[in-house]
């Protein structure tokens, strides 16, 4: 979907088209009540389960394929269903510094970005090049650019969306649908901010893309990358469609694919999969970027195509979810696969619901797995975050609880939680809560309020807090939470009290205002105390629809100081551009990760506005520009920078 010429009108309807699709295919399903939920056989608990049982051989895998896809077909038929398939369509550097830039779900995992740190150098990732600013020594300086492509590739059809740095290794990840799937770009980068590429790879898979996810993660020079790929069986050649990787050269041909799963690494649950929308191949994939050649190691798991994934910092987890119809009632059914960062055999657990995104997601210092999850959600895939419905629970179970997938989560793993009106889900872990609410997302700011709920996951204690705006975001601010949203053409930032009981406090309105970026990396927080701290935000004109942050860029960044959960506005750097100049972009030429971001960094506060990098200073009085700088490649040249 991403290979599209985007107009704001051609996003319209991509996300109008989405939601009412799928929708209106879940109003459709009956509810899946809560209680009916399995009931595990056995209560055997203590010591791990078994693990899924892998292929013996090719030819044992090339036989499962070719038997599942006559039976599919079979189902098919009997049901008259109409198939819903899938369209197939920590920073070591920053790490060394002690400090980091990204907005992580968890500390120590750090997620594919547009802007990292390395050295004295920010390292910016936009419209398909690389480029550095050096920010050492008090300076605001653009240093060098590159493309984020190969030399001798044609990149049209290509998407660069996110990078990590370990050592001196930029890697960056993107989809090609000319090329075949997932690009991986090595660059190197020096200690004077100097950028020169190394190599590219291409790894066959579908689009990994979710307006909620990052595809890659980065946990001590390990590359860690999610992939789907769903089976359409080539009866001839079962496993025609399994991850293979190329080395990027001119004149490239398919035959110069390589399979990187292997038969005896492709894992499959012991109970029987009859879905009747086919089989996907979900794979991780380990690349050690402490070594000069792409070394990887790829496990795969084979289950139901709706998925949705999840990094902690010892396990990959991967939801996957499968409509059925039985009894003329149709029913999801669910398996939840472990799959462990050192290498061993992944795990299942049978499960029901789907969650919502990667942030339904927390596995505790408790060796506990806590999901939240929703009866009929459409999984990350796209746009299936922003569509959710039914009802609602926090499934919680051990880690030890997994087996070889014979194993379901038993009822009273789940705590039926209230339910909420409206599709459009903000869910995240703050601390010992679960909070989450509904909120306006992509669409335009039709919907004016909301009640927050906040769950204690290990006492299972829920508390409803009324709010007068929408939830559209939820954040950490240490051990408590903000909720963002608007009302009407105003935007509202409320800080909740989580210690003791939950409790909503007064918050700061931004008036005639919307957010200008909807992605988790969007928001910063820095904390300079135990309950104080600065946090940043990008800001567009009132009443803008979400969407919209894919072809404009955001006004300003909005920096707000905390003072014991009362916010206090410090000021805002803004962007000094009226419109995007012209910068002969190649690739990637919609922000799909976006394009602002606040920056805390050693003591110093930037702004990342498109192009644009402003340096702040704050005093009593607020905060004030105090230099910018602009690196856009326009007639290849850097604007000059101004002080």
């Amino acid at each position: 979907m991403k290979n599209l010429v985007l107009t704001t009108a051609t996003i319209v309807l991509i996300i109008t088209v989405s939601a009412l699709f799928i929708n209106a295919h879940y109003m459709e399903l009956p509810t899946i009540e809560l209680e009916h939920m399995p009931v595990e056989v056995s209560q055997t608990v203590g010591k791990p389960g078994k693990t899924l049982k892998a292929f013996r051989s090719k030819a044992e895998l090339e036989k499962f394929l070719r038997e599942f896809s006559k039976k599919a077909e079979r189902r098919k038929a009997e049901n008259k269903m109409v198939a819903k398939s899938p369209s197939p369509t920590a920073d070591a550097s920053a790490a060394s510094e002690g400090e980091s830039i990204t907005n992580n779900q968890h500390a120590g995992v750090d997620e594919g970005g547009i802007v990292k740190l390395h050295g004295d150098h920010l390292v910016i990732l936009r419209r398909g090049r690389l480029f550095t600013v050096r920010i050492g020594d008090r300076a605001l300086r653009p240093v060098s650019a590159i493309d984020a492509y190969p030399p001798d590739a044609n990149p049209g059809g290509t998407w660069y969306d996110e990078m990590l740095i370990s050592g001196n290794t930029i890697a960056v990840i993107g989809y090609s649908y000319a090329r075949g799937g997932t690009e991986v770009g090595l660059f190197d980068i020096n200690r004077s901010g100097g950028l020169s590429y190394r190599s590219t790879y291409h790894l066959k898979s579908n689009d990994y893309y979710s307006s909620r996810n990052y595809a890659s993660r980065l946990i001590k020079g390990k590359l860690i990358f999610y992939t789907p790929q769903y089976l359409w069986i080539n009866p001839n050649d079962p496993t025609e469609r399994f991850p293979a990787i190329r080395k990027w050269r001119k004149g490239a041909t398919k035959n110069e694919f390589r399979k990187i799963v292997a038969a005896t690494r492709v894992y499959r649950p012991a109970q029987k999969i009859e879905s009747p929308y086919g089989l996907a191949l979900h794979t991780v994939t380990v690349c050690d970027l402490n070594t000069r050649e792409f070394d990887c190691e790829a496990t795969g798991v084979i289950g139901p195509a709706g998925r949705v994934f999840y990094v902690s910092p010892k396990s990959v987890y991967v939801w996957t979810t499968d409509w059925v119809r039985r009894n003329n009632r149709s029913q999801t059914r669910s398996v939840l696969y472990k799959m462990p960062l050192t290498g061993g055999a992944p795990q299942a657990l049978r499960v029901s619901g789907s969650p919502v995104d990667q942030f339904s997601f927390l596995e505790s210092n408790d060796h506990h797995l806590n999901v939240l999850v929703r009866n009929d959600g459409g999984g990350e895939a796209m746009w299936g975050s922003e569509v959710s419905n039914g009802d609602i629970a926090l499934l919680r179970v051990p880690t030890w609880s997994f087996s070889d997938g014979t194993r379901n989560a038993s009822h009273w793993n789940y705590k039926p939680l209230p339910r909420v009106e409206g599709y459009t889900l903000q869910n995240r872990f703050v601390g010992d809560h679960l909070l989450y609410g509904t909120g306006n997302g992509w669409g335009r700011q039709n919907k004016k309020a909301s009640t927050l709920y906040a769950v204690n996951w290990r006492s299972g204690a829920t508390d409803e807090l009324p709010l007068e705006h929408t939830v559209d975001r939820i954040e950490g601010l240490g051990k408590d939470a903000l909720v963002v949203g608007t009302r009407g053409k105003d935007l509202y930032f409320s800080p909740v009290k989580l210690s003791g009981e939950p409790k909503v406090k007064a918050g700061y309105v931004r008036r005639n205002a919307s957010q200008g970026e909807l992605r988790s990396h969007g928001f910063f927080y820095r904390p300079n105390g135990r309950n104080s701290g600065t946090l940043g935000l990008p800001i567009a004109e009132a009443g803008r629809p979400g969407y919209k942050h894919l072809v404009q860029g955001s006004a300003s960044i909005l920096f707000l100081k905390n003072d014991s959960l009362k916010l206090k506005e410090i000021g805002t750097l803004a962007s000094g551009n009226t419109r995007q100049p012209n910068d002969n972009c190649k690739a990637s030429c919609v922000d799909w990760y976006g394009n602002a971001r606040p920056i805390f960094l050693r003591g110093r506060i930037f702004a990342l506005l498109g192009y644009e990098l402003v340096e702040g200073t704050s005093n009593r009085s607020g905060i004030r520009e105090l230099r910018r700088t602009n690196f856009s490649p326009v007639k290849g040249k850097y604007a000059r920078l101004i002080d």
